[in-house]
């Protein structure tokens, strides 16, 4: 009898109304797998077999489980790659990976983590270790959902920020890919680099509380629109605030309209004061406005921008650090500053986004 009853919300999975966690058992043996599932197999558990690492590897995207019961030793592709594998795509970086292997000595143990494991289970395993272990990886996994759905919803608010205007076609993505160029060759470390990408895509995500008639117009704005615009930074801070991973990416949606000099808004920050992401991603963000065509101006040859930064620079607008290494790239690296191929498709996407948008506008 199963007494280690996995909960939602302090009910049994069978009596919450909540799916069933989807447990993936990769195991070449089919005895094992057949023993695991007399474990688990309850109201509680959806147990789905994969007969190689290969098998699992292959099938992982339409499997789709929750978490993911290892054998370490199987023929072909063992355990441990199969782990480095999944950790290496950004999909499956944080689903919950349990390994199941009779090499229990530390060491083993040690290179089951680095591979990326979750948890590590020796065999032969006790059955209430198990259900409880699966249990606690299952509960891990639905909290880290409910975090991708928030995130998700914020990425989709910054997208239809973006897709209100049909004259910044690509820009979060062009912001993305060129602050995240900047940021490796500034030698920053992976989180803040995840940090800048995302400030690409969430960055002017307070506009969804300005109003239209203000953003999108072509002339220039009154003092009094222009104070309701400058409100953007704040609105987009305090949206996504709440999230401990986005703490470095609030800064940049805070920051990035803050000057070198301390002329900028919305604290009127200066120099050091400026957090160090949100300088980075002020750079490519006005290299990306004078490089691109808007409403109120055309497009400028690479030429005239570097030669506008400059002048800025002198001003004390911008990090002059940063922007000798990031001037150093548009002129010597350009090439490196272009959009990669699998945008491509993101960018249709979206253009199909910004027309459905305009003809709902059209018909208000």
């Amino acid at each position: 009898m199963n007494n280690n009853i996995c909960t939602v919300e302090g009910k049994p999975v069978h009596e919450s109304g909540a799916a069933r966690a989807r447990i993936l058992v990769v195991d070449d043996m089919a005895t094992n797998r057949g023993l695991v599932k007399a474990v688990l197999g309850s109201n509680e558990f959806e147990i789905i077999e994969a007969t190689s690492g290969e098998d699992a590897l292959e099938n992982i995207d339409t499997l789709q489980p929750d978490v993911i019961l290892l054998d370490v030793v199987m023929q072909g592709i063992d355990g441990f790659d199969v782990c480095k594998s999944l950790r290496a795509q950004s999909d499956y970086r944080l689903l919950p990976i349990i390994m199941l292997t009779s090499m229990g000595n530390p060491d083993d143990v040690a290179y089951g983590m680095q591979a990326g494991a979750s948890d590590y289970i020796t065999k032969p395993f006790n059955a209430v270790e198990l259900q409880a272990r699966v249990c606690a990886a299952v509960e891990k996994k639905r909290l880290t959902d409910r975090l991708d759905d928030v995130e998700a919803v914020l990425f989709s608010l910054g997208r239809m920020v973006e897709a209100k205007d049909s004259s910044t076609r690509d820009h979060c993505d062009r912001l993305s890919h060129t602050a995240v160029v900047l940021g490796k060759a500034l030698g920053l470390k992976h989180d803040d680099l995840e940090s800048l990408e995302r400030g690409g895509i969430l960055h002017d995500i307070g506009k969804i509380a300005t109003p239209d008639h203000i953003l999108l117009k072509p002339g220039k704005l009154t003092p009094e629109e222009w104070e309701i615009m400058k409100e953007h930074p704040t609105v987009g801070a305090y949206l996504c605030d709440s999230l401990r991973s986005m703490r470095n990416t609030v800064n940049i949606i805070r920051h990035h309209h803050e000057k070198w000099d301390g002329s900028g808004y919305p604290d009127g920050l200066k120099g050091e004061e400026i957090p160090y992401l949100a300088r980075i991603f002020q750079v490519v963000d006005v290299y990306d406005a004078l490089s691109s065509s808007r409403p109120y101006k055309k497009t400028l040859e690479i030429a005239q921008v570097v030669a506008i930064m400059r002048q800025e620079g002198e001003r004390n607008f911008w990090d002059p650090t940063i922007l000798k290494v990031f001037l150093d790239i548009v002129e010597n690296e350009p090439q490196k500053l272009d959009l990669p191929p699998e945008n491509k498709e993101k960018n249709r996407q979206l253009e199909a986004l910004k027309a459905t948008s305009r003809e709902r506008s059209k018909d208000k």
